[in-house]
């Protein structure tokens, strides 16, 4: 396990359970990973199948929850007439794309699998501990919800894009919501292909389960999956209205522009992503960077002119998020919320990532703490996240703060990468800087490539933490095995990510319902 005060014992087929003490300094952080089985010997309970889920069309927002019928029970009589029921369409497509993010699947997966964070809760399932030590197996919750709600999102955006040109409505507003709608579809093929690697590709809309039985949902190679979504970002980027949407949970141009800019760089294709965000820059339509990095993660904080994509929260509805519960401390005698609620330490920071921030680097005292307030009124010692915690929240599971999926520092600091890259190092410093000159660091000169390239990876991680970047920014730059391998030697811990690991496993369910499907190699 990642540096922890655990304890914990284990058998041939089943994680019995730790105990971590509550109070305390940290202790030496060298204790044993726990053996979870690469496979699972219990029955698999079975459910509907993503493939079977990806016809339903259950459409929903943060605003309003429609139910309608599955989808080959919505006939052209029924909906999709006019453009008031694309524009609902869409909007339920938003509603399943925020769900990666409200249920924090793309968090677990970005940032427990890393140095970043670590589970504190003394009772995890054994999902969360498989991603805490990145021992992951196939029947994983999270992955399997990631993979589910990826395809869910994909079918309804086929249903918009298939059904929209056979009704007549005005132009402009049509273009927008294909525009719209390949985006998502696009964001959704780009977390697959880089969390499992070979995935399927359709277009298809189905009208029946026959459909759905005769369909190629075989998984297609990942360099098919990035020439599809490359294609359909080009598009999107063409169909969106230059002038920027001031509704930041919705897709701009610009919005287009920045995926494809990250996904160019994840592809190692410097010249084209320098060039995309170069765009983005030039466009001037966000920033500058908001100046207070603390505000910027605390309630209130929608639509800022940093802010590129976003997922906003409203609480007391049942439509907040959970991050004041996920990050904070399982103490029952804490006193950092309203009536004392505790939170759940299920994703708090490691002493690492305390320990990276350079002095002086106001970053630090916004996104982490060591000392907890108790209603004794004295302190103790536990460390935990501040960022996107919502310390007014009546219900900690229920919390009110924005999330943000996409921001300016982010295609900053990706430009500054890519600059470097192609031998341009001494243009990319003043990128890197106007992030650390808000973070109150100085400027950095004069470094090498090889130095500037480190200096970008730890800019990067003191930026994003608790934003699920971690894991992908060192997937991309082939720093995971070097950087997590350094850190489970750095804890005395024998334990390693092998090459098979830079992907997780194909959910079991999904090969079982399918046997098409073939499950990635190791697992």
């Amino acid at each position: 396990m990642k540096p922890n005060n655990i304890n914990s014992s284990t058998n041939k087929n089943e994680w019995q359970g730790c105990i971590r003490p509550l109070n305390g300094p940290a202790r030496s952080e060298s204790i044993e990973r726990l053996s979870l089985p690469r496979t699972n010997s219990h029955l698999i309970r079975m459910k509907r199948s993503a493939i079977v889920l990806m016809t339903i069309i259950a459409l929903s927002s943060c605003k309003k929850f429609l139910d309608l019928k599955p989808d080959y029970q919505i006939s052209n009589e029924t909906f999709f007439q006019n453009s008031n029921d694309f524009e609902t369409a869409l909007t339920g497509v938003y509603g399943t794309f925020r769900g990666l993010f409200s249920s924090s699947n793309m968090l677990y997966i970005g940032e427990l699998t890393t140095d970043n964070a670590e589970i504190q809760w003394s009772s995890p399932s054994v999902s969360e501990m498989q991603l805490d030590q990145n021992a992951v197996n196939s029947t994983n919750t999270y992955i399997s919800a990631v993979w589910n709600t990826c395809l869910i999102t994909i079918s309804r955006c086929n249903t918009i894009l298939n059904r929209i040109d056979k009704i007549d409505f005005d132009a402009t507003q049509k273009n927008r919501i294909k525009g719209e709608t390949l985006f998502l579809r696009s964001f959704c093929y780009f977390y697959m292909v880089r969390i499992f690697g070979n995935v399927p590709i359709t277009d298809q809309e189905f009208s029946s389960p026959d459909q759905i039985q005769a369909a190629d949902l075989t998984l297609q190679s990942s360099q098919k999956v990035y020439d599809k979504l490359v294609a359909d970002l080009k598009t999107a980027e063409t169909l969106l209205p230059a002038t920027l949407n001031a509704d930041k949970t919705r897709a701009s141009q610009g919005t287009v522009k920045t995926l494809l800019g990250k996904v160019y760089l994840t592809l190692l294709d410097y010249t084209n992503a320098a060039a995309k965000l170069k765009e983005v820059i030039d466009a001037q339509q966000y920033g500058p960077l908001t100046a207070s990095y603390k505000n910027m993660f605390a309630a209130g904080n929608n639509n800022l002119p940093e802010s590129i994509l976003e997922i906003e929260y409203v609480s007391g509805k049942s439509m907040g998020n959970n991050y004041s519960y996920l990050f904070t401390p399982a103490i029952t005698s804490m006193a950092i919320f309203q009536n004392n609620q505790q939170g759940a330490g299920r994703m708090v920071p490691t002493l690492n990532m305390l320990n990276s921030y350079e002095t002086g680097d106001v970053r630090k005292a916004a996104s982490v703490a060591d000392s907890v307030l108790l209603i004794s009124g004295a302190k103790t010692y536990n460390r935990y996240g501040l960022k996107f915690v919502d310390f007014k929240a009546v219900d900690v599971t229920d919390g009110s703060v924005t999330f943000f999926v996409l921001r300016y520092a982010d295609v900053l600091l990706m430009y500054a990468e890519a600059l470097n890259e192609l031998n341009q190092t001494g243009d990319a410093f003043q990128y890197i800087n106007l992030v650390r000159t808000r973070a109150q660091l100085p400027g950095l000169s004069g470094l090498s490539q090889d130095d500037l390239r480190l200096a970008i990876e730890k800019e990067r991680r003191v930026e994003f933490l608790d934003e699920g970047h971690r894991w992908f920014d060192l997937l991309r730059t082939k720093r995971l095995q070097p950087v997590m391998n350094a850190y489970y030697t750095g804890l005395g811990q024998t334990f390693h990510i092998d090459d098979f690991e830079l992907i997780f496993p194909i959910p079991q369910n999904e090969i079982d319902l399918n046997p098409a499907i073939k499950q990635n190699p190791n697992y």
